[in-house]
C-alpha cells in the first residue's frame, strides 16, 4: 500500500515512510495518529534539522476522475497514488433541482423575493458551478497533500499531442487547419465520440473507417456532424444507400446513431476549459509546474509497460519522469467527493412545497453526519459513517447506536475513501 506520512510536533512534513516503520512508530509510543485517510502519523518530537527528500506531486485531470500520484524524482519510486473523483454531475443536477423548485414557486401567486438578474455580473474567470467544484477538489488535495509530504514541484497533463505542431512550430492559418493535425484530431474525436466501435454493428478491436451518414453522392457534406465509424463490411453493404434506407430494419441502432450525432463530446470540453485555470491556481502555491501533453504521458506508460489507469497516468506525466518507475505495492486510495451537506433548510416535494423542515443545527453532541467513528456497544462492534439525528440515537447502517459508545476517528470533509485492493483500512490504532 501507499507509504505513511509523518510529520513532526510542530506540524512540519518529513519523510514518508512504510506502513510497517509507521506502525513500530506507534507501538513503540513515538508518534500518534493525525490523520486516517491519507493515513498520517504525527511524532511526540520536534526534528530541529530534518533531512527531507523532495517529492513531485503529478496530476492528470479528468473530467470524472483525476489521477493524483507522488513521485521520488531521484530514485524514480512512486510514495502515494490516489484517484479523485469528481461530483460535477452531481452538482448539475442539484442545480437544476433548485431551478425548477424556484421556476414552480414563481408560477403560484405567492410571496416570494423577485429575480434580479440584470444587476449580476459574473467576475473574470468565472466557471460554472460543475466545473468550479472539479478544480476546487484538485486544489483541496494538492494543499493538502502539502501539508503532509515535503512536495518541491508540481506536474500537471496539461494538452494532447499536436504532431503538426512539432513538425512545423510556425504553422498557423488555413495550413495549419487542413494539414496533418486535421487528420489526426478529426479520427481522435470520432473513435471518442463513437466509442472505438463500429456505429452500426458495434464491432469492436477491428478496423475502422471513416464514414460519411449522408452520402457524398447524394451531396453529403465533410462536416464532423456527419461522418462516423464503420468496419469494413458496413461501410460496403451500406455504400451510399441513405442511412434511415440502411437501417429500416434497425430502428433502434438508428435512433441511437442520430442521437449521437448531435451529442458533443462533455468530458473533453469539460477538462479543457478547466485547465488553463487549474494551471493559473496550481501557480499560486508558489512550486514550480511542469506541463506536459498526452501524448507524452501515453508514451512514458507504455515504454515502461504500465497498466492504463489514472493514477499511472499521473506518475508519468511531463518530461521528468523517471527512466526506471517504481510503483510495487503502491494501492492507490480511491477518493469520492460528496461536498459539504446542503445549505437547504426544508426537503419539497415535486410540487416545491415543503414537507419535512430540518433542525438548524448541522452537529449534535459534537457529531455531524458523514464523521467516520467506531462503537463498541452491546449490539458489537461498527465502524464506518454515521448519519445524525437530534436525539441520543445516530444511525450506522441499518444500526442505531447511543453516542455514549461512539468515538470518533476522522472528521467528514466531504470526502469518502475506500482503499482499493485492500480489505481494509491503512495501519491504525
Amino acid at each position: 500500500m501507499s507509504n505513511a506520512f509523518v510529520i513532526d510536533s510542530d506540524y512540519k512534513p518529513l519523510n514518508p515512510v512504510h506502513p510497517a516503520q509507521a506502525r513500530r512508530l506507534l507501538t513503540q509510543g513515538k508518534a500518534a495518529v493525525y490523520r486516517r485517510y491519507p493515513f498520517t502519523i504525527v511524532l511526540k518530537r520536534v526534528v530541529e534539522q530534518p533531512e527531507v527528500q523532495p517529492l513531485r506531486l503529478k496530476l492528470d485531470p479528468g473530467s470524472k476522475t483525476t489521477g493524483i500520484a507522488l513521485v521520488n524524482d531521484a530514485n524514480g519510486k512512486v510514495i502515494f497514488a490516489a484517484e479523485l473523483e469528481h461530483r460535477g454531475h452531481a452538482v448539475k443536477d442539484s442545480l437544476e433541482r433548485r431551478r425548477t423548485v424556484r421556476r414552480s414557486r414563481r408560477n403560484r401567486n405567492t410571496r416570494y423575493r423577485k429575480p434580479r438578474f440584470q444587476n449580476r455580473r459574473r467576475k473574470k474567470g468565472w466557471l460554472p458551478p460543475s466545473l468550479e467544484s472539479r478544480l476546487a477538489n484538485i486544489l483541496t488535495w494538492v494543499a493538502r497533500l502539502c501539508r503532509y509530504a515535503p512536495i518541491a514541484a508540481l506536474s500537471q497533463e496539461l494538452v494532447k499531442f499536436d504532431m503538426q505542431l512539432i513538425e512545423n512550430p510556425n504553422i498557423a492559418g488555413v495550413e495549419y487547419q487542413q494539414g496533418t493535425l486535421q487528420g489526426y484530431e478529426i479520427r481522435e474525436y470520432l473513435l471518442e465520440k463513437w466509442g472505438r466501435a463500429c456505429a452500426y454493428c458495434g464491432a469492436q478491436n477491428v478496423p475502422l473507417q471513416i464514414e460519411h451518414i449522408h452520402p457524398r453522392a447524394n451531396g453529403g457534406t465533410k462536416r464532423i456532424s456527419n461522418l462516423t465509424l464503420a468496419c469494413e463490411p458496413c461501410n460496403t453493404a451500406k455504400g451510399t444507400q441513405d442511412i434511415r434506407v440502411f437501417l429500416a430494419k434497425k430502428p433502434e441502432v438508428l435512433k441511437r446513431i442520430l442521437a449521437q450525432v448531435k451529442k458533443p463530446l462533455r468530458d473533453a470540453s469539460a477538462v479543457n476549459t478547466t485547465r488553463l485555470a487549474l494551471l493559473e491556481r496550481l501557480k499560486r502555491f508558489g512550486l514550480t509546474v511542469e506541463c506536459g501533453s498526452g501524448g507524452l504521458t501515453k508514451y512514458n506508460r507504455t515504454t515502461r509497460r504500465l497498466a492504463k489507469t489514472h493514477w499511472l497516468d499521473a506518475a508519468c506525466v511531463g518530461k521528468s519522469t523517471p527512466a526506471g518507475l517504481s510503483q510495487k505495492g503502491i494501492v492507490p486510495l480511491h477518493i469520492l467527493a460528496t461536498g459539504q451537506g446542503k445549505r437547504q433548510m426544508c426537503t419539497t416535494d415535486k410540487y416545491g412545497f415543503p414537507k419535512q423542515h430540518k433542525e438548524r443545527k448541522k452537529k449534535f453532541l459534537g457529531y455531524q453526519t458523514g464523521d467516520l467513528i467506531k462503537a463498541i456497544s452491546p449490539k458489537g462492534r461498527f465502524e464506518g459513517r454515521i448519519a445524525i439525528r437530534h436525539r441520543p440515537s445516530f444511525r450506522l447502517g441499518n444500526v442505531d447506536i447511543h453516542p455514549k459508545y461512539i468515538r470518533c476517528v476522522q472528521r467528514a470533509d466531504g470526502y469518502e475513501y475506500k482503499q482499493k485492493g485492500v480489505r481494509h483500512a491503512p495501519p491504525h490504532v
